[in-house]
């Protein structure tokens, strides 16, 4: 871990100068620019009084943040299906992703959950076949090459009315 580039992206964040930084921690300007650089190293006592000036603490500083992977291969991710549909998620599911990407096979006359008006928001991309997409008393004919979007605050659902198989990509953000 390089110390110093956190240490000068918390004073940063902080919107602290190295002379303010260095003012409120008892020690020198030069000193703080040194660190930021990396050349030379803080006693555990110094680190820990620079944290406290940069409203830190040492569990905060040397945690490390996963990285989300940038790929998903076919193996990494959850299919679940039933008689009426194939739901296959894109990503892995992560409490930390703010959408959640799916791949929807809807069998002829199958629709999914009806879902009570929430905090959120839906997108859609149909690929194959047509479906119906119902939010609150709207009701929307979506075919293959479309793509829908609705906000999440009304009773809505999405219906396959036709006797082929439909599919689309799907994404909700939000809960």
């Amino acid at each position: 871990m390089i110390i110093g580039t956190k240490l000068k992206a918390l004073r940063l964040k902080s919107m602290l100068t190295q002379e303010e930084l260095a003012d409120r921690c008892e020690l020198t300007k030069g000193y703080i620019s040194q660190l930021e650089n990396d050349l030379t190293s803080p006693s555990i006592s110094t680190l820990g009084d620079i944290l406290t000036a940069l409203g830190s603490t040492f569990a905060e500083f040397f945690q490390v943040e996963e990285e989300l992977p940038l790929r998903y291969k076919p193996e990494d991710c959850f299919e679940k299906v039933t008689e009426d549909s194939t739901v296959r998620w894109l990503v892995p599911s992560n409490e930390k992703l703010l959408m959640e990407p799916m791949r929807m096979t809807l069998s002829p006359n199958a629709e999914t959950e009806r879902d009570v008006p929430h905090d959120g928001e839906e997108f859609g991309y149909v690929l194959k076949g047509e479906i119906t997409v119902r939010s609150g008393h709207r009701k929307e004919k979506i075919k293959a090459g479309e793509s829908f979007y609705y906000d999440c605050g009304k009773p809505h659902y999405i219906k396959n009315e036709t006797s082929e198989d439909s599919e689309f990509i799907w994404v909700i953000v939000g809960e």
